[in-house]
């Protein structure tokens, strides 16, 4: 009898449903201006997780997924990837949220002068301009069981350049190789095998991309290209028509909604639709502009940081500047051109603001838009990405 009912309390045990708790948790990782250190936060405590030290100031960028943070130390000519600490698993009527200590992994991808960082698909390509080679890697193995293989793609010649992975081709920038200066001609598209297949498509000063939706979009000085397809990507030009003399350089795709947001001049942003008989929204701001991100949580509005101190935010459906606030004293934008200014990180239900000169990251609500609060950070926080959510926990 004693027998049976523990076997009776047993399968109660199993099959009644676990207990449950709702958790939301967010985290900031900045990066220093000055030193290679980068600081996990967390931000609705405002407490330091702890801190890791680099070779050298890093470029920081967030997987997709929010398990990873990538940190491109072009001085030191290595990239390093940040476990991140927080997971998500889908389960369909709900999600997921497993919580751990934020580490950092001890395999590094190494190369001449890496910049530039794309994550696409299963995928992350890292351009090493001192070479003009591009390494394709695993984000997931890499973040998860600490080794990195990395599949190299060759440009052609050093540049200051770009690469994306497109399922099994890779777009690459191609600069040209008989002028010092390596001026950015086009883009190429590249086989698995490494081999370019096409013509190059023009893309004269090629700078800046980003994906949105199922399309990517790549910043030329006479338009950008838009690129397409499940298989093999298809390319086409989209000219400035209809806009004043100027381009786009820095490009950021929109989640929830598929468009893009770009600069267009000191004192200008552009807001991108590709598919629209009229694709392009110019927005006028009351001064230069410093740095600017889209709101993955709330997908039509924006965020731009100005050199008057002030945060504003952008409703990209009417493409009215809707809101503002004063967060810090004024950057000004002249000078060179990576002085230690402003960056900006949506975090929740915040707008987080680095102010590198006094030590902080503020914090701005959404709904009220008024500063509520700072974090005090160590040396000169300049480079943020936020990561996080809500799940179960049980």
């Amino acid at each position: 009898m004693g027998r049976l009912l523990a076997s009776l309390l047993l399968a109660t045990a199993l099959s009644a449903p676990a207990f449950a708790e709702d958790v939301a948790a967010w985290r900031l990782f900045v990066g220093d201006h000055a030193a290679g250190t980068v600081t996990a936060l967390d931000a609705l405590t405002g407490e330091t997780i702890t801190s890791f030290a680099l070779k050298s100031p890093a470029s920081l960028y967030a997987s997709h997924d929010g398990e990873a943070v990538y940190a491109v130390q072009g001085a030191s000519n290595q990239v390093s990837a940040i476990a991140t600490g927080i997971a998500f698993e889908d389960h369909g009527d709900h999600g997921d949220i497993d919580l751990s200590e934020p580490k950092l992994v001890d395999a590094v991808v190494e190369g001449n002068k890496p910049v530039h960082l794309v994550e696409h698909g299963d995928k992350i390509a890292l351009f090493f301009d001192g070479s003009g080679k591009a390494s394709l890697v695993e984000g997931h193995q890499w973040v998860h069981d600490g080794t990195v293989v990395a599949t190299e793609v060759d440009s052609g010649t050093p540049h200051h350049g770009v690469a994306v992975p497109w399922g099994e081709y890779t777009l690459i920038s191609l600069a040209n190789a008989e002028d010092e200066k390596k001026p950015r001609l086009g883009l190429n598209v590249l086989d698995a095998s490494g081999a370019v297949v096409g013509q190059t498509h023009a893309c004269p000063d090629l700078h800046g991309e980003a994906n949105s939706g199922d399309l990517l979009l790549v910043g030329c000085g006479d338009g950008v290209l838009v690129v397409s397809g499940s298989g093999a990507p298809e390319v086409k030009k989209l000219g400035y028509d209809g806009l004043p003399e100027g381009k786009t350089t820095t490009v950021i795709g929109g989640v929830g909604m598929q468009y893009f947001l770009g600069n267009y001049g000191a004192d200008k942003v552009v807001i991108i639709d590709p598919l629209d008989a009229e694709p392009y929204r110019l927005v006028d701001l009351p001064t230069r502009r410093v740095h600017f991100v889209v709101d993955n949580l709330r997908p039509k509005f924006a965020y731009i940081f100005t050199e008057d101190g002030l945060l504003r935010q952008l409703d990209v459906t009417s493409g009215k500047l809707v809101q503002a606030v004063a967060v810090t004293e004024p950057y000004s934008m002249d000078g060179e051109w990576n002085l230690p200014r402003p960056r900006l990180a949506v975090v929740g239900d915040q707008v987080a603001v680095t102010d590198p000169l006094n030590g902080v990251v503020h914090l701005v609500d959404v709904a009220s838009f008024a500063v509520n609060g700072e974090i005090a950070v160590e040396g000169t926080p300049y480079t943020i990405v936020s990561v996080g959510g809500a799940g179960s926990v049980h």
